[in-house]
């Protein structure tokens, strides 16, 4: 079964493919079908934008789509550089990876030495028998001024990141040490969510 991932990110592709193949689903991205849509973003949170990603894919191709937004919360910083839904877009202009964490260390150096935030996510599934949703928060880490030298392509601010419970940055974080938290759990979730909802 193909499903279409309505992402042009490597690392949220790279998450899901190999799981779901396991699953017997073909996930399958923006890269792979001749189409670009100009779907505006324009949802309050992220499970609004992950529908309108989803909706209009699935609406040109009707195959199953999944659509995926995240939001960014930072506590004790100004409600006017709250990143939310515009995570990457700062100031009218789309942030590179490396200017995403020269902006975010920029937040940390002026409010302290650390930032404590959570992360959001939105995702959105729809097929010719429904519209399914589902929603989730990352929490336990928090930003820095130093950023590790290793890169997630796609997720930058991994490089920025420290989880407490190992002391380490999040792009440091090894297989076995994600088996030992709460992310390994998350993605078995979301894994049985798309699962479900595409095979119903």
């Amino acid at each position: 079964m193909k499903v279409l991932f309505a992402t042009s990110n490597p690392a949220k592709v790279k998450r899901y493919k190999e799981l779901l193949k396991d699953n017997g689903i073909e996930l399958i991205t923006l890269k792979d079908i001749d189409i670009d849509l100009d779907v505006e973003e324009s949802g309050k949170n992220a499970l609004e934008n992950a529908h309108i990603k989803a909706k209009a894919y699935f609406d040109k191709l009707n195959i199953p789509t999944i659509g995926m937004d995240n939001s960014l919360f930072i506590e004790d910083i100004n409600e006017d550089e709250q990143p939310g839904t515009h995570v990457r877009r700062v100031g009218g202009k789309t942030l590179t990876d490396d200017e995403m964490i020269e902006h975010y260390t920029s937040l940390v150096k002026k409010y302290g030495d650390k930032l404590v935030a959570k992360w959001v996510y939105g995702m959105v599934i729809y097929t010719e028998k429904g519209i399914f949703e589902y929603t989730w928060n990352k929490d336990d880490f928090y930003f820095v001024s130093k950023p590790c030298s290793l890169r997630n392509p796609g997720y930058p601010l991994d490089s920025i990141a420290v989880v407490p419970e190992y002391n380490k940055y999040l792009v440091e974080l090894t297989e076995a040490d994600k088996q030992k938290t709460e992310r390994t759990t998350a993605t078995e979730k979301v894994i049985e969510f798309i699962v479900n909802s595409v095979k119903k």
